[in-house]
């Protein structure tokens, strides 16, 4: 009789660990609680979950009712800081996080200042960041946004200053930073804004020996087909046109825009 409980015993031990599943959420604290849907389980008898942890940490709060809330702010997080949530429940039934938006990283940063020198470095200072997101560094020219560069977001709620090196063209030029959010919706700095006197306005020709075209001052410069489709981009004192088929093209560069004509 004894050997006969061991085998059983032997046998229904594997049987729990299969029988459990886990569902894991990782993010980062925003300040907010998760909510948790805790269904029944499938035999009817008890909750759907027996174990909840918040970086490896078992978690306080009552879990034996149909829903309950995971009080983040007992673990001393802080915002930016990184969250690992392990929801452990039983086979047949699935427990449901009601708002796991409240972990998923969001731009919060305010801009303190924003500033761009002579020299094209762009400066600027923000506070209350609540994740480690990239800042996309953007320029305004050629009627539109353009985007020229990333930084890496520090994600600290304190004064954090960054710098980026831009390309000036002449007269006035505009800067902004922004982030994007979990749902990829934009969050804007202030604007900074230098008027580039001292530089002349680039202009252009086609030197069709070389079949390129050459500028009077290195700029940055876009070419686009008659579909609006790019087929040449960069920064420097000429671009080769030789590979691009006939037709009209619209060539953006300095802070203008010209159609020219590959013949």
């Amino acid at each position: 009789m004894k050997k006969i409980l061991v085998s059983l015993l032997i046998v229904a031990l594997p049987l729990y660990q299969i029988q459990a599943k886990e569902i894991v959420i990782e993010g980062v604290f925003q300040g907010k609680n998760l909510i948790i849907y805790n269904p029944f389980a499938a035999t009817g008898v008890g909750f759907c979950i027996y174990e909840v942890t918040v970086n490896g940490n078992v978690i306080t709060d009552e879990i034996n009712s149909t829903s309950f809330e995971i009080d983040m702010a007992y673990f001393r997080l802080q915002k930016g800081d990184p969250v690992k949530v392990v929801i452990k429940h039983k086979e047949g039934c699935t427990p449901k996080i009601v708002n796991p938006h409240v972990l998923r990283p969001a731009a919060t940063f305010t801009t303190t200042a924003i500033t761009v020198d002579r020299n094209g470095l762009l400066s600027w200072t923000t506070i209350e960041e609540s994740a480690s997101l990239p800042f996309y560094v953007q320029q305004f020219r050629w009627n539109k946004w353009v985007r020229v560069g990333i930084v890496q977001g520090k994600g600290t709620p304190g004064s954090n200053s960054y710098t980026y090196n831009v390309h000036l063209h002449s007269g006035i030029n505009k800067f902004r930073v922004m982030q994007l959010n979990y749902n990829n919706q934009p969050r804007y700095s202030l604007e900074a804004e230098y008027n580039n006197r001292l530089m002349p306005t680039v202009t252009y020709a086609m030197n069709k020996s070389k079949k390129s075209i050459d500028f009077s001052a290195e700029t940055d410069f876009e070419i686009y087909d008659y579909f609006g489709k790019l087929r040449a981009k960069g920064f420097g004192l000429s671009v080769d046109i030789d590979k691009l088929e006939k037709g009209d093209y619209f060539l953006q560069f300095d802070n203008s825009i010209e159609k020219f004509t590959k013949k």
